[in-house]
């Protein structure tokens, strides 16, 4: 399905039944991403493509894929929907928008899953660095193009536990990423990057949704920024998945998904 917000065409798909869940996909995935687990039994799953991603609009201008809009575009989709609170899941720069959401629009959140991502950069020094790599990965893409892009950024080290999937699996992974236009990652790079979004590591403290982090036991970098969130979140169960790095649920789907639904089950409405 396809709806205009805020002159943005959105592609989303719905299906399940129950309590309304808004899920976010990373960087360079789509709305896919999320079939595979069990929730659908449960709740009504509300998936999106993000913009630049899927089959969801690429503007060519930054501004359009600013975070505080997008999570303004939620919003607008959520009311559209006739849904006023949902429990939200957000991975990588999903995850980062998940969290911009909640403190934006935090009478809109039930509950807040997280899987590897951070509150933002706290620094300028940090944000000026982020911002010159993320550039550097935009002009990349517009130039050379997104498979020869999707070959380099597979074998960064944050994928590296990617290595022992199964060669079908690595391949519907590649696929799903190379249908992703370069205007259309350029520009979420440039304008949803981790360097030019705020930082919500003050706003924190005021979440008072039950939260729910995830991380890999590979990826020690997010191990320690979810551990830093965890003491800042007033309601937050943080848990480690073995065998995992920065991608849990494509590397341990079906431990992803128990955990996820327990923590949703423990939280549907009516339930302390």
């Amino acid at each position: 399905m396809k709806i205009e917000i805020n002159g943005l065409v959105y592609a989303y798909e719905t299906y399940g039944e129950g309590e309304p869940l808004l899920v976010l996909h990373g960087f360079t995935g789509c709305k896919e991403s999320w079939r595979p687990f069990s929730w659908q039994t449960d709740y009504h799953i509300i998936a999106v493509d993000l913009p630049g991603h899927g089959e969801t609009d690429a503007p060519s201008y930054k501004e359009r894929y600013k975070m505080e809009q997008v999570a303004a575009d939620l919003a607008e989709l959520l009311t559209i929907l006739n849904v006023d609170k949902a429990h939200v899941l957000g991975y990588s720069m999903g995850g980062r928008l998940a969290i911009a959401f909640a403190c934006l629009y935090p009478e809109r959140v039930r509950t807040l899953v997280l899987e590897n991502c951070t509150a933002g950069l706290e620094t300028e020094v940090e944000r000026e660095a982020r911002i010159r790599q993320d550039e550097e990965l935009a002009k990349t893409l517009l130039q050379d193009g997104v498979a020869t892009f999707i070959e380099k950024w597979e074998r960064i080290p944050l994928f590296a536990s990617q290595d022992s999937l199964p060669k079908e699996r690595k391949e519907q992974l590649r696929q799903q990423r190379l249908r992703n236009s370069p205007v259309g990652l350029a520009g979420s790079l440039r304008g949803m990057g981790t360097g030019v979004q705020p930082s919500f590591w003050e706003e924190l403290k005021h979440l008072c949704m039950p939260v729910l982090l995830l991380s890999g036991a590979y990826d020690e970098k997010f191990f320690h920024i979810l551990s830093r969130m965890k003491e800042k979140l007033p309601d937050a169960q943080f848990v480690q998945i073995s065998d995992a790095g920065h991608a849990i649920h494509v590397e341990q789907p079906e431990k992803f998904d128990t955990i996820v639904r327990e923590f949703l089950q423990s939280h549907k409405e009516g339930i302390s």
